[in-house]
């Protein structure tokens, strides 16, 4: 069970990777369709012909980064995974997703499911009814091409694993002699195209199935309406401290979890896959189906991520000591910043969730209870971070129809009940917020500290260069892997800055630094390698 904890820990933080690129993408998306959209520039700006070429150009390019999601997270599990190799991991993943869906393709054509016998007017012919026909065709779909089961991102994290599950076992095999120049990484590949086409037909065979669990939890979701909506935003936030509130994410974003519906005979399926069609595609796809995609996605967070949660910082700060309060004071401010401008919450959240259950509860329910208001008023903001960027981009740019004041005047509610919960837990239980502790972390001086003098700190207090075995990192989480557990010092990671630490599993450390993480991530990767 520990080693699950710490590969689904694994994946999480792969699948970041093409979620970032995605989430740039969506806003570039987002500005490129308010500027084409006359009742926002008006008419004579999208008459200029050139400009509006160079529009439409964007739009495309990142139209077709949502379509190739699938190949995108095979490529970023495999990298992710891959113990060492990773570049190899990266092709054998490409080659994998390719030879599954061919696979599942060789089974189709076997069992006479074909393009033309999936079609809505064939099966229609053929005695289905018209709702029958478009629910089982918008099952099937191509994929680079290929005709296959339309397995979305699922599809692509299954080939991702199992290549990944190839290379680590077979990336460092000998061959005989006279054959051993297909030995080692070079292997990896070539079984990869082996094993791969029989997982797509053996997938042919029991897709079905699965596909119908997804569907009967998405129509269990669909029909709970607003409490659905609310389980799914409290369950996402209890998942933040252990970092598996990506794969949730993920499946609501991908999968019929989070709708599907069809467009031109093919079927688009996942909330986040759903709203970036419709932008890509204006008109093509209603705003009441939109609208029930965008219930999973940014409206919820805004009133959270820009009201709320600054309110729960303010409150942090009046709740400080007096001798703290300039140290308190710049970690709220960058805090909630990133929390207002890009919907990066954590550096906030794991001041208070590890110390108050109280409070990390009553942040779950406002989360899930902010996403519900906004599906009960239909607002239709999409995109994945929650920020001002998301509410001006994809809500008072996308025009009246996306109901963005709903999140404003939510939001307003939400930082005075922030602020004033925050302050009477804090007081009333004596909760050990930053500011409050007995012994101050010194996180000014940390703030002062040089660079150099930082990645020591952090290399020390992970138990030494010796006892580091992988660094990595998301958008604000520095992610260890270790030798041994016992040999962290958790006081000499907190006084280099770090907001929060998260044991994840037996051999898996995660230290929260807020968005500068990267650039620490890579200091002490050279540090190591020096």
């Amino acid at each position: 069970m520990k080693q699950l904890g710490a590969k689904l820990q694994d994946l999480g933080k792969a699948l970041m990777m093409p979620i970032s690129v995605i989430a740039a993408a969506g806003i570039f998306l987002g500005l490129a369709a308010a500027m084409q959209n006359p009742a926002i520039m008006g008419q004579s700006f999208v008459q200029m012909e050139a400009l509006q070429l160079f529009i439409g150009f964007i739009r495309k390019v990142a139209g077709s980064l949502f379509a190739n999601l699938p190949l995108f997270f095979a490529v970023a599990a495999a990298i992710g995974l891959a113990k060492e190799e990773k570049p190899t991991a990266a092709f054998a993943a490409v080659i994998g997703f390719i030879a599954m869906h061919v696979g599942v393709n060789y089974s189709l054509l076997a069992q006479g499911l074909t393009p033309a016998t999936t079609s809505v007017e064939y099966l229609v012919s053929q005695g289905m009814s018209q709702t029958e026909a478009m629910m089982y065709s918008a099952e099937f779909g191509n994929t680079l091409g290929i005709f296959s089961y339309h397995m979305s991102v699922l599809g692509g994290v299954i080939a991702g694993l199992i290549t990944v599950a190839l290379h680590n076992r077979y990336y460092t095999i000998v061959l005989p002699t006279a054959i051993n120049f297909f030995g080692g990484r070079r292997f990896v590949p070539i079984i990869t195209v082996i094993v791969l086409p029989l997982v797509g037909v053996g997938l042919s065979l029991i897709w079905p199935t699965i596909g119908a669990a997804i569907v009967k939890i998405g129509e269990f979701i669909g029909h709970s309406g607003s409490f659905g909506t609310f389980l799914y935003a409290f369950a996402e936030r209890l998942l933040i401290p252990t970092g598996l509130h990506h794969i949730l994410n993920e499946t609501v974003r991908f999968t019929p979890i989070g709708g599907i519906t069809t467009v031109d005979g093919e079927s688009i399926v996942g909330a986040l896959t759903i709203f970036n069609t419709a932008l890509a595609n204006p008109g093509l796809i209603a705003d009441e189906i939109v609208r029930e995609a965008t219930r999973f996605l940014a409206q919820g967070k805004i009133p959270v991520m820009m009201f709320g949660l600054p309110g729960a910082a303010l409150a942090m700060y009046h709740c400080a000591k007096p001798e703290h309060k300039n140290r308190v004071k710049a970690l709220v401010i960058a805090g909630a910043l990133a929390s207002f401008t890009t919907g990066i919450t954590e550096p906030l959240e794991f001041s208070f969730i590890f110390v108050s259950p109280i409070l990390f509860f009553f942040h779950a329910v406002m989360t899930g209870l902010s996403f519900a208001m906004a599906h009960i008023f239909g607002v239709m903001i999409g995109n994945v971070q929650g920020g001002v960027i998301d509410l001006l981009v994809f809500g008072i740019l996308g025009g009246s129809q996306t109901a963005w004041w709903y999140t404003v005047i939510i939001g307003a509610a939400y930082f005075p009940l922030y602020y004033f919960a925050f302050r009477f837990v804090i007081t009333r239980m004596n909760v050990k917020t930053p500011g409050r502790e007995e012994e101050s972390q010194n996180n000014d001086e940390a703030a002062a500290m040089p660079a150099s003098e930082k990645t020591a700190k952090i290399i020390e207090g992970l138990g030494g260069s010796d006892n580091i075995q992988i660094v990595d990192c998301c958008f604000t989480r520095l992610r260890v892997k270790v030798a041994d557990m016992s040999a962290i010092h958790k006081d000499a990671l907190l006084a280099s800055g770090a907001s929060g630490i998260k044991q994840a599993s037996d051999v898996d450390i995660q230290v929260i630094y807020g968005p500068q993480v990267e650039k620490i991530a890579n200091d002490v990767k050279r540090a190591l390698t020096a």
